[in-house]
């Protein structure tokens, strides 16, 4: 059985790249293959056009309001996924691709990432990305928590905040 590859993982690793940026095709090969990203093999790397889709990605985490984050993400569809198909590429198991065959690696992630944010949105609401609440921080997240209300891209700026304003009160 194979686990939907869309939804939470691929926007997780979408908002690493944004915070993190690959700095070389070897560096972007090497993290794909730990992110679970299996068909990269054999390739074409272009970088720049990764590093071009993250930014429209993060005009979608941008977006001032839902019509105008589902407009943004059904832009990004429209240039990055197929109908959905059977496939057996790796012969371990059908599965569901989003995505024409034979794409260079950055037609796979715009494909992956644009499916599984817009599964991620749809599945969990569409106000599940944002920028960390820390006005020096403003890194992007994907919020997966069980509530749904989540304001800091990480644990370290939360806690940077609440003892700001803990100090704040105090003082």
């Amino acid at each position: 059985m194979h686990i939907n590859p869309y939804g939470e993982d691929p926007v997780r690793f979408a908002v690493e790249l944004a915070v993190d940026p690959p700095s070389s095709a070897a560096d972007l090969v090497a993290r794909c293959r730990a992110a679970g990203v299996t068909d990269v093999t054999g390739r074409e790397v272009d970088l720049d056009d990764v590093r071009r889709f993250l930014d429209e990605w993060l005009g979608v985490v941008d977006a001032p309001d839902e019509a105008a984050r589902a407009d943004r993400l059904n832009a990004l569809l429209a240039a990055a996924s197929a109908y959905p198909r059977l496939t057996n590429h790796a012969g371990d198991g059908w599965h569901l691709h989003y995505r024409d065959p034979d794409l260079p690696l950055a037609g796979v992630l715009r494909a992956l990432i644009s499916v599984g944010t817009a599964l991620h949105l749809a599945g969990r609401g569409m106000h599940r990305l944002g920028r960390c609440a820390v006005a020096e921080c403003r890194r992007p997240f994907a919020d997966v928590s069980r509530t749904g209300r989540q304001r800091y891209c990480s644990p370290a700026c939360a806690n940077r905040d609440a003892v700001r304003r803990h100090r704040a009160r105090v003082s």
